[in-house]
């Protein structure tokens, strides 16, 4: 995978003309009932209407519309718009911005894979930060989950990260819902679990060249793909410039596989990052601050922090 980097009702007073809201089905006719209005509602007023979800989702909101109407409609692959987290968000602010002043409905369907915590926790925190991440856009996104599919642990967190529930035929503000801050603040503290099998390690230099080459090295022994090395390597320099900037001036970087992904550990002996969020909010590429987290959460497709008296750690998780 090569790195794929853009550049960067209730509520509603704090998110602008942005909209989020979540939708829980049980049935292709409750599907229906909930999402065709507002589908119909966006193709009647001339704005632009995308579709990202599974397919069999697809093939029932579309068999709802006219010809005409499902023939206006784009559809994307799920699996495209879901890669990863801050690929999403990417995604999401770019179609936002390409259409300006156009509003867009994104209809799409999270993946929730309640099977692995690190993943599930990851993309419930991308559906807790869109709020404050999109604020100011012309995005309306509906966010489509299966009810028969998703634990009641999971709902309730969809609920806890969704200003806004859609009913038939209605909208209520969720009344679990909490701000982004609030729902990630308790991750900046938890421990993440120890590395498994053999481990690499070097210290940060403050050279970021030499860096980056010792870190290319670390890379290889440990057999990292070649398309997946130059985001490693990216990634890794981006958090290392913050290390030597805020942690002290020193840190260290450890690199292990497990089956199919790579891990690594970028750990400051400072401040670092104290915000489970870094990396989230849309940044200036000309700005002096923000833009190679912006970055880094695109590269990779899983970034964890946590943070303590001692320093700040942040693990980033790469497919291979």
């Amino acid at each position: 995978m090569t790195s794929r980097a853009e550049t960067a009702g209730t509520h509603a007073d704090r998110t602008a003309d942005f909209q989020h809201r979540g939708v829980f089905f049980s049935s292709a006719e409750d599907l229906r009932g909930r999402v065709l209005p507002r589908l119909r509602a966006a193709l009647d007023s001339g704005d632009r209407a995308v579709l990202g979800v599974a397919k069999p989702t697809r093939a029932a909101l579309l068999a709802g519309l006219p010809p005409a109407g499902a023939a206006a409609v784009e559809c994307v692959e799920r699996d495209e718009l879901y890669t990863a987290p801050g690929r999403t968000l990417a995604t999401l602010y770019g179609r936002a911005r390409t259409e300006h002043p156009r509003p867009v409905l994104v209809v799409g369907e999270p993946p929730l894979p309640v099977d692995d915590p690190m993943r599930l926790r990851e993309w419930h925190r991308l559906d807790s930060v869109l709020t404050r991440a999109l604020a100011g856009t012309r995005l309306r996104l509906l966010c489509l989950h299966d009810s028969r599919a998703l634990p009641a642990r999971v709902q309730h967190d969809v609920r806890r990260t969704h200003p806004v529930l859609v009913a038939r035929g209605d909208e209520h503000g969720s009344p679990d819902y909490v701000e982004p801050a609030d729902f990630s603040a308790p991750d900046l503290a938890r421990l993440l679990p120890a590395p498994a099998g053999e481990r690499r390690s070097l210290e940060i230099d403050p050279d970021l060249a030499s860096l980056r080459t010792a870190v290319t090295e670390l890379a290889e022994k440990a057999e990292v793909p070649p398309e997946r090395l130059g985001d490693l390597v990216l990634a890794v320099n981006e958090l290392a410039a913050n290390a030597v900037e805020h942690g002290r001036g020193g840190g260290t970087v450890t690199l292990w596989r497990r089956p199919g992904w790579i891990v690594c550990d970028i750990a400051d002996r400072g401040p670092g990052l104290r915000d489970p969020l870094s990396g989230y909010a849309p940044a200036d590429p000309l700005g002096p601050r923000g833009y190679g987290l912006w970055i880094t959460r695109q590269v990779c497709d899983f970034m964890e922090i946590t943070a303590d008296a001692d320093g700040t750690l942040v693990r980033l998780h790469f497919r291979a």
